[in-house]
């Protein structure tokens, strides 16, 4: 069993290389690049990894070109914000080396993501499983705007791993405000769209406080202190501000116009 480590990555310089030195013991690390014009090129190259460049054709659509890139069946699929903690290694070098093979077609992880300088075991954020283990001749990625997953085929056997991804994804909340405006409120009302979900006043006022009671309260993230109000708060401002996208793409303008 030989595993490729698919990471995709745009001007990560910053975190690149702890991504690659967290997967440096498998059989290849292939990095996509979406024309990055910082440094995350040249420090991939020279971490030992293969690096093709790609114009940024969407999350789902990079990932999926990575994997059939891959010189190997057995993809290990990562973001450049994620690292694979060392009981998650050891779990994969044990699946890797057992003489039977392994014992399904695909794993799921579970993925921790740290916040505000502190590990986030609540508010909905954990364990977020993650299908990023798996064999590519038995599944791919799904066709989505946003919140990107593999789909396996009908009857491929999945398993759970207990070792996490660790995923650093936002730097502050500055920066978790700036994702939800240019890209997952947008991108998420375009799906909404596409789908056929339409909005109205009504849902688009209770929108927030729904998502913040069940963030903060129903998911438990005021057990996670202030960045769990903080995760709370964001909720809310994400699903009203979708819905806010979703109503001007409904009137003909605004993002996501066809």
């Amino acid at each position: 069993m030989k595993i490729s480590a698919v990471i995709i990555a745009f001007n990560e310089e910053a975190k690149i290389g702890d991504a690659i030195s967290s997967v440096d013991w498998s059989d290849e690390v292939l990095v996509v690049d979406g024309e990055s014009t910082d440094r995350t090129k040249q420090i991939a190259e020279d971490l030992g990894a293969r690096v093709i460049t790609r114009a940024w054709p969407g999350f789902s659509a990079q990932k999926q070109f990575g994997m059939d890139s891959a010189a190997n069946d057995w993809i290990l699929s990562l973001d450049a914000d994620e690292r694979v903690s060392d009981e998650l290694r050891q779990e994969i070098l044990a699946i890797k080396e057992d003489a039977g093979g392994p014992g399904a077609s695909g794993y799921r992880i579970p993925r921790l993501t740290y916040y505000m300088g502190r590990p986030i075991r609540h508010s909905g954020w954990y364990p977020d499983w993650q299908l990023r283990l798996f064999d590519r001749r038995k599944g791919k990625w799904k066709e989505v705007l946003v919140h990107e997953s593999v789909a396996m085929q009908p009857g491929a056997a999945v398993q759970k791993l207990t070792g996490d991804i660790l995923h650093y994804s936002i730097d502050s909340p500055a920066q978790h405000h700036e994702m939800i405006g240019t890209r997952y409120a947008p991108l998420a009302a375009r799906q909404m769209y596409e789908r056929g979900r339409r909005t109205n006043a009504l849902k688009t006022a209770f929108a927030g406080p729904i998502a913040f009671a069940s963030t903060y309260l129903l998911k438990a993230g005021f057990l996670d202190g202030m960045p769990g109000f903080s995760i709370a708060r964001f909720a809310a401002h994400h699903a009203f501000l979708k819905h806010i996208i979703l109503q001007e793409i409904q009137n003909g303008h605004g993002h996501g116009k066809r």
